[in-house]
């Protein structure tokens, strides 16, 4: 097998994993995933998925990732507010949320972290543009504010919620209230009312 012939059949697809090689050639011999690994001609990025080193300075190229690597799940929590500039801080593990459980991921494009959520709560993420015609999974602001406290009990006191240093301009002119609102109803949990009304009263919303 020419590496080359391999790359042109799977290299658009940013990704890609080995059951989608057996399907392209039933006897592909999989020593060959090994040894171009080995080769830095491919990134391992779980058991049995893989992409190509050119993607690795591809800007959002984490956030296609954690999409694909552990599946239904959407960027979110402190990634997400940190993609919106909501919180001062880099954010180095992308942090995600799904319906599987909780897990996390290493490899060269970074690491990867997945918090479990009920199926019920898989909402309000939107597709944002990639490569190839790809999207990436992302959580509306209000949305990775929700997941945020509904998922840390830390973030239940006022001192601890301004910790956060949420951006004041955006808190005041972008963050939508109506959708944070209807978000919360839909989480039916008075604790996380409770948290998302000492948020609005913080910043006066």
């Amino acid at each position: 097998m020419n590496y080359l012939q391999f790359r042109n059949q799977f290299f658009d697809f940013t990704y890609f994993s080995i059951n989608q090689v057996y399907a392209w050639q039933a006897d592909f011999d999989k020593s060959n995933i090994t040894r171009w690994t080995k080769q830095n001609l491919l990134v391992k990025l779980r058991n049995g998925v893989y992409s190509f080193p050119e993607y690795l300075n591809t800007p959002n190229s984490q956030y296609f990732i954690s999409n694909r690597i552990y599946r239904p799940s959407y960027v979110s929590l402190h990634s997400a507010l940190a993609f919106y500039g909501m919180i001062p801080e880099a954010v180095i593990t992308t942090t995600a949320v799904g319906t599987q459980k909780k897990t996390y991921f290493e490899n060269a494009f970074g690491t990867f972290a997945y918090q479990h959520i009920l199926p019920e709560l898989m909402f309000g993420y939107e597709q944002m543009p990639f490569l190839n015609g790809q999207n990436i999974l992302l959580a509306q602001p209000e949305k990775a504010i929700l997941d945020l406290l509904y998922l840390y009990p830390y973030y239940s006191k006022e001192q601890e919620i301004r910790e956060l240093r949420f951006d004041e301009d955006f808190m005041q002119n972008e963050l939508n209230i109506e959708r944070l609102n209807e978000y919360t109803d839909k989480f039916q949990s008075n604790t996380v009312r409770r948290r998302v009304d000492l948020l609005l009263k913080i910043y006066a919303l």
